[in-house]
């Protein structure tokens, strides 16, 4: 049997006794009779002995980056003996986005994707029976996955467009725009048919793909008849974007994101609260909610419950079990609140141990919320290389 701690279901202990829930992690992962056989013959080659060295969060920086590695792995290997029963039963494998060279795999177990998506649920809530549709990538991807499980929380049905990320990645690397432009307007098209002939309210989709539709007057008409809560995730949104979507292009909509990776098997979400107008609003550069009349840290004054400047959007991970880190590039030394630095994530559960994962992204660190592990990020944008090569973003 686990330790108790380890149950999803224990969040507020796994909170209150942060070094016990990783003390408890490592006996887990690296115990003959629960381990993965990745992590039991991985062990083999670490210069430090996760079981006893391993005794604090901070101690996790002792880890490799070893997701390279999943790469080639057979993923039967992932899984820990110590599962059973429904804990055991698998949502699917899915993998990274190949923008850094070959995809990644990973395995889902059902659990983990029902609380990982509940992590989001409140979002969500007071909506009511809604269709969704999701311009998004499916197959191997995460994304399709959990655009599908919010349908179903929803009482609706899914309609979705689904796309082929990898290929458009293809198509911008070697300077082929005019079949970029004519594959994204084809998916457009696909979208616009669902939304003129179908019931949505709520549309899932990339921030490529929403300017797209943006562009559509006829869409954006049909946006605000009809949708009542956008979900954007899958690639970067900037703080302008981010605004005119909010207050121009569809005001009075819920726009909220979603950052997290196929490496970690999850998402953050994004930090809420609303403005004077009702409207979604925005954070403190620290990431501390603002209200009206108050001063944030850089000395900037908050008039009639909107910023006189732009922010982007704060996320939260799901801590302990998901947690960030932001880190300078060179030296990997964590990075001072409000400093700029690479994200390092890290999946910290029964289901699978993945520490230490440097992701594609530089962010903004932003103190995390009581008794989280780890920090929030802000400002989120790709790196322009990754591994020595160059990073695409694309439509995903």
């Amino acid at each position: 049997m686990f330790p108790a701690i380890l149950d999803l279901t224990s969040t507020q202990l796994a909170a209150a006794e942060p070094d016990e829930y990783i003390r408890a992690l490592m006996r887990w992962h690296f115990g003959e009779e629960t381990g993965s056989p990745f992590w039991l013959r991985r062990a083999r080659a670490l210069d430090f002995d996760p079981i006893s060295d391993v005794r604090t969060y901070a101690d996790l920086s002792l880890f490799p980056n070893v997701v390279d590695e999943f790469r080639e792995v057979a993923v039967e290997d992932l899984i820990p003996r110590g599962l059973r029963g429904e804990d055991r039963a698998v949502a699917g494998v899915f993998e990274s986005g190949g923008t850094t060279g070959p995809p990644k795999r990973f395995v889902m177990f059902e659990r983990w994707a029902e609380f990982a998506l509940g992590w989001d649920e409140f979002h969500y809530s007071g909506l009511g029976t809604a269709n969704l549709l999701a311009v998004a990538p499916s197959g191997p991807h995460m994304f399709g996955d959990f655009a599908q499980r919010r349908a179903r929380r929803q009482g609706g049905l899914k309609f979705t467009v689904d796309l082929d990320p990898r290929w458009i990645k293809q198509l911008i690397g070697r300077g082929a725009m005019d079949e970029v432009e004519r594959y994204t307007e084809h998916l457009v098209d696909q979208a616009a048919h669902i939304m003129t002939t179908q019931s949505v309210g709520i549309l899932v989709t990339t921030p490529p793909l929403l300017e797209r539709i943006a562009r559509r007057e006829e869409l954006v008409e049909r946006i605000r008849k009809d949708v009542r809560f956008i979900c954007w995730s899958g690639a970067h949104m900037d703080a302008d974007s981010r605004d005119i979507f909010r207050r121009e292009i569809f005001p009075g909509i819920p726009l909220k994101g979603l950052y997290g990776s196929t490496t970690v098997l999850g998402m953050s979400r994004e930090r809420p609260w609303q403005d004077a107008d009702g409207l979604d609003g925005t954070n403190g550069p620290d990431g501390t909610v603002v209200r009206d009349g108050a001063v944030v840290p850089d000395g900037t004054v908050v008039r009639d419950g909107a910023a006189e400047l732009d922010s982007p959007a704060v996320f939260d991970p799901p801590s302990p079990y998901i947690t960030f880190q932001v880190v300078d590039p060179e030296t990997r030394a964590e990075v001072a609140v409000g400093e700029r630095g690479q994200v390092v994530m890290n999946h910290l559960t029964k289901y699978a141990l993945i520490p230490n994962n440097l992701e594609r992204d530089l962010a903004r660190r932003v103190a995390p919320l009581p008794g989280a592990l780890g920090s929030a990020v802000s400002d989120v944008a790709p790196v322009s290389t990754f591994g020595s090569r160059t990073v695409i973003e694309g439509v995903y």
